[in-house]
């Protein structure tokens, strides 16, 4: 578990350090002039706190953290910033808290149908437990890349691509939008925990059929689309001839039998919902000819 430690200054470190150089040259000297063997023990001395001074220091940039072993048992992290000063026999590893973008890959697998989709999504993570990122797992990089290809895999498996596929499904990877970010992010943060990293935002960034059926379902969605406009004319239309038949015979303008309907509900429905323009015919005779 992550454990938070405090140093101390690194600044009063390296006054003291500059202090003990200097003395331990001095002794040095004095120790040649002398000959006084109590000048070279402090002189060492001097030498060895001047090492120590120096090896304690340690800088720590913004969002980032060290990571400290004392002999291979774990001791902390320092996750203050600036020029900080710790245990010199301390072993330390630099590790970045900054968010970080991963542009996952284009992935070619079947949706919940069967169908080949491709899929690929964009990740903002960042490292949350300084601990379990360095001794949980052992390269949390490529912990997070294989196991969000993993999540994304699964979210296209779990759902339809389109609702034309599936028209009973309340959620598809197409029409899903936020809701399918949202389930992505849950996984993703589910499979990442262990190794100490949190999902700040997950999107799908690439969604497409594969190209071997890429031709064939854009043609059905086409043809989807015309049915369901030609379904609007016609029920439109069949208003309109409505309509027309009733305020014909409120207005009593002309008395039309069930054949004369027929044909003129006939008439309607071509002109209303054919394609091409219509060219009119003007009758001269009676209705009969």
């Amino acid at each position: 578990m992550e454990k938070i430690l405090k140093p101390f200054s690194g600044y009063l470190a390296l006054v003291v350090a500059i202090i003990t150089l200097p003395l331990a040259v001095y002794m040095f000297i004095l120790m040649s002039v002398t000959g006084d063997l109590k000048f070279l023990w402090t002189a060492i001395l001097l030498f060895i706190v001047f090492f120590f001074e120096v090896k304690g220091i340690i800088i720590v940039n913004p969002n980032h953290a060290r990571v400290l072993t004392f002999f291979g048992k774990y001791t902390g992290s320092v996750k203050e910033n600036g020029l900080l000063w710790v245990n010199p026999l301390y072993s330390s590893a630099s590790l970045s808290l900054r968010s970080q973008n991963l542009n996952g890959q284009q992935l070619k697998v079947n949706d919940k149908l069967g169908n080949p989709i491709e899929i690929a999504a964009v990740i903002v993570w960042r490292v949350s437990d300084t601990y379990k990122a360095s001794f949980e797992v052992s390269n949390f990089q490529q912990y997070v890349n294989v196991q969000s290809e993993a999540a994304v895999r699964h979210l296209a498996v779990s759902y339809a691509y389109d609702i034309m596929e599936d028209e009973s499904a309340d959620i598809t990877l197409r029409d899903g939008g936020d809701k399918v970010n949202e389930m992505l992010e849950k996984e993703l943060n589910e499979r990442l925990a262990p190794a100490g990293i949190s999902v700040l935002e997950a999107r799908i960034s690439h969604l497409a059929y594969a190209p071997e059926i890429a031709g064939a379902m854009l043609q059905r969605q086409q043809a989807t689309a015309i049915v369901a406009a030609r379904s609007k004319i016609v029920e439109g239309a069949v208003g309109m001839v409505e309509m027309a038949l009733a305020r014909l015979s409120e207005k009593q303008i002309i008395i039309l039998d069930e054949e004369r309907k027929a044909a003129m509900v006939s008439n309607l429905l071509v002109v209303l919902c054919g394609d091409s323009k219509v060219t009119p015919v003007v009758n001269t005779g009676t209705l009969h000819q």
